[in-house]
């Protein structure tokens, strides 16, 4: 890693770790700067979700000719690579550093368990917004609560185990 990457790492463990004191008693460090690195990674994917869904899509159906897709999940592909590289990041460089697995072998079993919530986000998007009639926002954000749970877990116990 570069010596200007490394500096921001460490800045941003700093910076992270500041905050922890108050949480000392309830958590762990580790615990704690996954759960700082996951929401800021979430809050991130909820505002870009919410600026490519209004600004860039419109509203509007992605029609490729062969294919088309409604606005929300049309939204979703398109965010989905970049909250996939930031997240894989915040973990590798900033909550499992103490992980003793390669990283083509983190990045390989990160990718597995992001595709589990791939399809958990498809599903309760397409239930949320097109069954049950709410907002697109909202349902992504209610469809994080999924999400989060099953990622923690499996980042955990599986992805970078040390």
């Amino acid at each position: 890693m570069c010596n200007s990457l490394k500096k921001i790492q460490t800045g941003i463990i700093k910076c992270i770790d500041f905050f922890y004191p108050p949480f000392k008693r309830v958590i762990s460090i580790d615990v704690f700067r996954y759960g700082v690195c996951g929401v800021s990674n979430m809050l991130f994917d909820w505002v870009l979700y919410f600026l490519v869904f209004h600004f860039v899509v419109r509203k509007q159906i992605i029609d490729f000719g062969f294919v088309a897709f409604t606005p929300h999940i049309g939204t979703m592909l398109i965010t989905f690579p970049i909250t996939f590289l930031s997240g894989f990041l915040l973990s590798k460089y900033i909550s499992f550093r103490g992980s003793s697995l390669v990283g083509r072998v983190q990045f390989v079993r990160y990718a597995l368990v992001v595709a589990g919530c791939v399809v958990i986000n498809y599903v309760c998007l397409k239930i949320f917004v097109e069954v049950c009639g709410f907002y697109p926002t909202p349902s992504k954000m209610l469809t994080t609560v999924f999400t989060v749970l099953f990622s923690y877990f499996s980042q955990k116990n599986f992805t970078f185990k040390s």
